[in-house]
């Protein structure tokens, strides 16, 4: 092996090396883009209420609006070039962390939509509950929930 050919493949070699920790460190600051903004998408199967509107079936990104204000919650559709709402929410505990996000539903006994009363992004203990009005509250406390995975369809209406 000439000296040429040596030195040639150890600059392969280092090249092939440089791309390998530049693509780790790529694909680390894209996985915490979305933990900074809480990006989720969740696909309901039926229309589902939140605080002030109704939203048809289909696929919404939920995230946060400033990354220094954890309540103020943006709800976009799919692709996230359509804001549906704005809406101020509190914080929320939960015991234990799930790898997927989640969202509680209230099954509302007039037969009008679900209505979404929280939801929490993966690995989170503390999630995003949404704001109704005092009586619409004690109403949705009363009413049947269900907890779904955002990786599923919600089956809201079930």
């Amino acid at each position: 092996m000439k000296k040429g050919d040596r030195k040639m493949r150890i600059n392969k070699f280092a090249l092939l090396i440089a791309l390998a920790i530049a693509s780790v460190l790529f694909f680390e600051v894209a996985a915490h883009a979305d933990e900074a903004d809480q990006s989720t998408k969740i696909t309901f199967s039926q229309p589902v209420e939140i605080p002030g509107h109704v939203l048809p079936a289909g696929t919404y990104l939920f995230k946060l609006a400033d990354e220094n204000d954890q309540n103020l919650i943006q709800i976009f559709n799919a692709n996230g070039t359509r804001v549906f709402a704005t809406l101020q929410t509190i914080s929320v505990g939960r015991q234990e962390p799930t790898g997927d996000a989640v969202a509680t539903l209230a099954e509302q006994p007039d037969g009008g939509p679900d209505a979404l009363l929280d939801w929490f992004f993966p690995g989170n203990t503390i999630g995003h509950e949404f704001r109704y009005s005092n009586k619409e509250e004690q109403q949705l406390a009363h009413d049947r929930q269900q907890t779904i995975a955002a990786n599923e369809t919600a089956q809201a209406g079930d």
